[in-house]
This record gives C-alpha cells, sequence and structure tokens, in this order.
C-alpha cells in the first residue's frame, strides 16, 4: 500500500505513511461528525414514545458534551496529521528532488530548461503540499466514511437507502470519466505558464541587448501575448473542470428529493414509520455535504497528475553512477575511440583518440564547433560518452562516482559563476572546509589581493549577484583561486583570458603559469599564442582529431594548425581605416 501510494503521488516514503495516518484520521473525524445524528435519532425517538425522563436527559446531555470532545480531539488530530506532515514532507521532497539533481549528467540540463526545472522543485512540490493537505485525506477519508455510514442505512430499509445514495456513484463517475479532459486542459495551462517565466527570465537576462537594439518593445508584445495565453489556459482549465464538477453536484441534490419522494410513499403504505423517514431525511442533509468537497477534491487529483508527471519524470531519469573509490596511477588523460552524441541524430565527436600527460599543458585548438568544449566535458564526466573509453591514470572514468571523479579536477571556466555573497565565501568554494588562511594565500596566489584589499570590507565584501560588482577581470581571478585552492591535480581550462583586456589578460596569465605547475593541463584556446608554450596540440575539426602533436611539429607540416596560426596572424594585422 505505501509503496503504490509512494507511485501514485510521487511521495517519499514517509509522505506515503504520513498520508495513510491522514486519511485514517479523516475517517474519523468524518464518522465522529455524524454520530450527533444519531444521537438525535434516539432522542427523538424517545420523545415520540414519551420516555424523556431526567436520567436519559442527563445521559443525552452526557452523550453530547462526550461527542463534542470527541469532534474537537479528532479535529486536532486531522489537522496535525493532514498540515505538518504535508508541510515537512513537502520540504523533503524538494530536497530529494534537489539531491537528484545533483546526481544528473550536465546533459540533462541541456534538454530541460532551467525555469521548468525550478517549476518542478518548487511549484510542482507546492501543488502536492496543498493537494496532499487539503484534498486527498478528505477524498478517501469522505468516501470511507461515508460507505461504512451507508451499511447500517441498508439495514434499516433498502428501498430508502438506494433512495437516498444512487446519486454519489454517478456523481464519482462523471467527475472520475472527466480526467482526460482536465489532463489536457491542466497540462495546456502549465505549458503556456513555464512559457511565461522563461520569456520574463529570458527578458530579464537579456534586457542590456534589447535596450542597445530598441527591441523592447517588441518583446513586450510578446510577453504580452504569453499573458493573454495564460488567461485563455486558465479559463478554459476552470470550464474543463467546473462542468463536470457542478453537474456532479447539482446531482447530489436530486438525492434529497428522492429520499423524500420513496420515504413519503413508503410512509402512506405503511413500510416504514416516521421515525425511520426522519432519520434518512437525517441522514441525506448530512452526507452529501462532504460528498460535494469530495468531487472538488476529485477533480484536483485529476489535476495534480500532472504535477506528479513532472517529478517522476525527474525522479526516473538515470543518474550518473559509480564506485567511490579512486584508482587511478598517475593523472594521465586517454581518449580512446570516443565517440560522442547529444541526440540520437546529433553526432558532436567521431572516434577521439589522444592522450594528456602529466605534468604537461596540453591544448586543445580547433574551428568553432569543433568539439573542444565538448571534450574538455567529458573529460570530467560532465557527460557521459556514447562509445569509447575515458581513463584518467588508467581508471575508466565511466566507472568512477561523478562527484568523488571531480575531486580530481580543477576547472576554470571562461564564463565564471559567483555567489551574492562576499569574495571570501566565494573563494572558499574550491573547498568548503577551508581556513581563512588556506582562502587569503589562495587568493595572493591569484592576484585576488589587487582589488580584494581595495573594497568597502575587504574580503569580507558583498559582491552582489552573480558577482555584479566586480569586473570580468576581477571574476575571473576568483575563479581562478578556487582553483588554487582546491589544488586538484587535473586543471581543465576553458579560454580563461578570451574576453579580457591585455592589462587583466597579463595578470591572469600570470596567475594560470602558478596554478599550472606539475599539474595534468588540459586547456581550451582560441588564441594561437595562448597555446605558443603548450606541451602538445590537439586539432579538433568536425568531431574529429585533425592533427596532433607539438606546436613546432604542426607548423612544419603546414596543415590545419598552421593554417589557423597564419589565418590569426593576419586578423591581428587589421585595423580600422
Amino acid at each position: 500500500m505505501v509503496k503504490r501510494i509512494m507511485n501514485q503521488y510521487a511521495l517519499t516514503e514517509q509522505g506515503a505513511k504520513d498520508l495513510l495516518k491522514a486519511i485514517i484520521s479523516v475517517t474519523f473525524s468524518d464518522i465522529v461528525l455524524m454520530l450527533p445524528v444519531g444521537i438525535l435519532y434516539y432522542m427523538v425517538a424517545d420523545m415520540l414514545n414519551g420516555s424523556i425522563s431526567k436520567s436519559n436527559r442527563m445521559l443525552y446531555i452526557g452523550e453530547i458534551v462526550c461527542v463534542l470532545l470527541l469532534i474537537v480531539v479528532t479535529a486536532f488530530i486531522q489537522y496535525n496529521a493532514t498540515f505538518f506532515a504535508t508541510y515537512k514532507e513537502s520540504g523533503a521532497k524538494r530536497i530529494v528532488l534537489a539531491e537528484k539533481l545533483r546526481m544528473l549528467p550536465l546533459s540533462y540540463f541541456g534538454k530541460k530548461d532551467l525555469t521548468d526545472l525550478t517549476g518542478t522543485v518548487l511549484s510542482d512540490t507546492e501543488a502536492m503540499e496543498h493537494t496532499m493537505s487539503h484534498q486527498i485525506p478528505q477524498f478517501y477519508g469522505a468516501i470511507i466514511s461515508t460507505v461504512i455510514v451507508c451499511i447500517p442505512m441498508f439495514a434499516f430499509n433498502v428501498k430508502m437507502a438506494i433512495a437516498a445514495l444512487w446519486v454519489l456513484p454517478i456523481s464519482l463517475i462523471i467527475v472520475f470519466s472527466s480526467k482526460k479532459v482536465q489532463l489536457h486542459f491542466a497540462k495546456k495551462h502549465k505549458e503556456t505558464t513555464l512559457e511565461l517565466q522563461d520569456g520574463i527570465q529570458e527578458f530579464i537576462e537579456a534586457s542590456r541587448d534589447l535596450k542597445s537594439n530598441n527591441a523592447e518593445k517588441d518583446y513586450f508584445e510578446k510577453l504580452k501575448k504569453n499573458i493573454y495565453a495564460i488567461e485563455g489556459t486558465a479559463i478554459r482549465n476552470e470550464l474543463g473542470t467546473a462542468v463536470f464538477v457542478i453537474s456532479a453536484q447539482f446531482l447530489l441534490k436530486f438525492g434529497i428529493a428522492t429520499t423524500a419522494l420513496v420515504g413519503s410513499a413508503l410512509l402512506i403504505k405503511g413500510e416504514i414509520d416516521i421515525l425511520v423517514m426522519f432519520m434518512f431525511m437525517l441522514v441525506v442533509s448530512r452526507i452529501y455535504e462532504p460528498m460535494s468537497s469530495t468531487l472538488v477534491s476529485l477533480a484536483t487529483l485529476n489535476q495534480l497528475q500532472v504535477n506528479v508527471n513532472r517529478m517522476k519524470e525527474l525522479e526516473n531519469y538515470p543518474e550518473q553512477t559509480g564506485e567511490a573509490e579512486l584508482h587511478c596511477e598517475g593523472y594521465d588523460i586517454e581518449f580512446q575511440n570516443v565517440g560522442f552524441e547529444y541526440n540520437d541524430d546529433e553526432t558532436v565527436l567521431k572516434d577521439v583518440s589522444f592522450t594528456a600527460k602529466q605534468n604537461e599543458v596540453t591544448a586543445l585548438v580547433g574551428p568553432s564547433g569543433g568539439g573542444k568544449t565538448t571534450v574538455s566535458r567529458l573529460a570530467a564526466r560532465f557527460w557521459d560518452i556514447s562509445h569509447g573509453r575515458i581513463t584518467v591514470g588508467g581508471m575508466d572514468i565511466g566507472k568512477v562516482e561523478p562527484e568523488k571523479l571531480l575531486s580530481l579536477y580543477s576547472i576554470v571556466f571562461q564564463d565564471v559563476t559567483l555567489f551574492n555573497n562576499t569574495v571570501m565565501e566565494n573563494i572558499r568554494i574550491g573547498k568548503k572546509d577551508a581556513t581563512d588562511e588556506e582562502v587569503l594565500a589562495a587568493a595572493r596566489l591569484a592576484n585576488v589581493d589587487e582589488f580584494a584589499l581595495k573594497l568597502p570590507k575587504g574580503y569580507d565584501t558583498d559582491i552582489g549577484e552573480n558577482g555584479c560588482r566586480l569586473s570580468g577581470g576581477e571574476r575571473q581571478r576568483i575563479s581562478i583561486a578556487r582553483a588554487f585552492l582546491k589544488d586538484a591535480p587535473i586543471i581543465l581550462l576553458d579560454e580563461a583570458t578570451a574576453s579580457l583586456d591585455v592589462e587583466n589578460e597579463t595578470v591572469i596569465q600570470q596567475a594560470l603559469s602558478r596554478l599550472i605547475k606539475n599539474k595534468t593541463v588540459l586547456v581550451i584556446a582560441h588564441r594561437m599564442r595562448t597555446v605558443a608554450g603548450a606541451d602538445k596540440i590537439v586539432v579538433l575539426k568536425d568531431g574529429c582529431v585533425a592533427e596532433q602533436g607539438a606546436p613546432e611539429m604542426l607548423m612544419s607540416k603546414n596543415g590545419v594548425f598552421a593554417n589557423m596560426v597564419k589565418l590569426q596572424q593576419q586578423s591581428e594585422n587589421w585595423n580600422l581605416k
């Protein structure tokens, strides 16, 4: 039962157990709310029989007090079971999804929009939280309690029970049969919502370019269309639900009419007495109210499937796994006939083979789109290869747990990601348990001192969202300081100085020279003068290794590398006239 609930609503094991407790508590609470009907029935019976004595009155008063206390206690238990447990499950579920994201290859993030993933972790879990606290326990609790209450009704009189209860299964069937329609509209509404959120995020990120090209008005028109689209899908979603729910709720009202008509007919025939008639009218006046809410809950449960499917899609995506122990002998990186495809029909690398040796600098060069960045990402197992083999010190990296493998790598990207925190804490990302002294030592090696000490609070200065208060060169130095702090045996450099001015480039190149000493270095470069001092050049073109060897050897071959050097020398001589 627990496993089934976990799968049905994408819950954790504890969440499924808590949901079962919530359903049981709601069931008891609904049954307790029916107890006053029983007390009233017997009280009226005694009154009609003229057997209300002082002792009976005291007994009824005692029963009423006990029922009131029971209602309070069950309501309190129900509240704790449905709300408090749900909030815990919501937090636990977000952690589960976040942990799952941590274990996925970067290829997954290339297929998914970040707004979509954020929506899964936040919005979809919020929908689950609301439904788990307000609809699921109430729905199942109402169904179970109604069945329990209905059984004695058949014992009193079968005809009256049928007259009172025939509307319940038909109402449920009406709403349940609308599931496909509701899922269709709910999915469309979710898609248009994500599209708008993505558009807003894109506008914020690209506002500078939009302003500089006078394209804001056109972009706003596009956003306006998205807003109207959301409004339309929201209305259709509500109507698609309301048509079925309101029809089913309206049908429930016929139950009161049929109970009164059948009861009157049976009363005239003498098949029942007035007391039975009174009892059934009391029950139907009470039993339809929770069922009316249950129909709304069922509609919400139908729509919840969209959110559940999105969470399950993320949870079921294959993880990158491997051994938790490293078994490498040295730190040579070897590519053996490696092939890679982002999608089934999009081949990026074909039979790439080369070795980046320890204590050497291996440079990846070639035309844009040749596969340089892909090779560096595969070397760190950001993606898993399609075929072939990549080893570090003879160890197959495809069989190593990704986070354990990354302990061997320090990576300096061209685009640096910083956090809204201090300079000190941004550098400490490289080694979370580093002391302040270790952080400062790494910062000095990366020439961070030159600008950090001039900040209002020095290294304790907040640098803003993604380091917005720093220049490109300053951001890059923080990235290099992280690499110094981590002090890993393998260095990956992804065009770390490409977008910098001459002054910053010189400072950062000095820092990089210190960083790469005695390491296995794999560097991506577009500027040929950047790789002039490399021990080995690997030229990638159209996803294949076109050439490889020492710079001098490749120049003498007058091949792809030599041609790239000549073209770049020509472009450097270009000037404005």
